[in-house]
């Protein structure tokens, strides 16, 4: 499907404006000077753990432990990912190194 000039201008724009109102929207309902309700505070404490559970279980839904590999690839990414989060606790460097782990072992151990 191609578009004209004024059609992807559309476009950019009300992209823009998404992008901007979801960005002050907290802003402007949650002014400084009003106290944050309690089930947004509780939201904000309980999400980032539902959305990590949540990838979780979307990586390794497919995995088989039936056939080989048998899993053994996923199971050593994640126990380098558990393991550098408990030693360094650096979110960006054990999901980083456990996804090169997983990796080299896919493409170059277990291939």
């Amino acid at each position: 499907m191609t578009q004209n000039t004024q059609q992807l201008l559309v476009l950019v724009a009300v992209i823009s404006l998404g992008t901007i109102l979801t960005r002050a929207l907290p802003f402007i309902l949650f002014p400084k000077n009003k106290k944050i309700p309690g089930f947004i505070n509780y939201l904000g404490d309980v999400i980032p753990y539902a959305a990590i559970g949540l990838l979780v279980v979307y990586c390794l839904k497919d995995v088989s432990v039936l056939a080989a590999p048998y899993g053994i690839p996923e199971a050593i990414a994640v126990a380098c990912v558990v393991l550098l989060h408990v030693w360094k606790k650096s979110t960006l460097l054990s999901i980083g190194a456990g996804t090169v782990v997983y990796m080299l072992l896919v493409q170059f151990v277990f291939a």
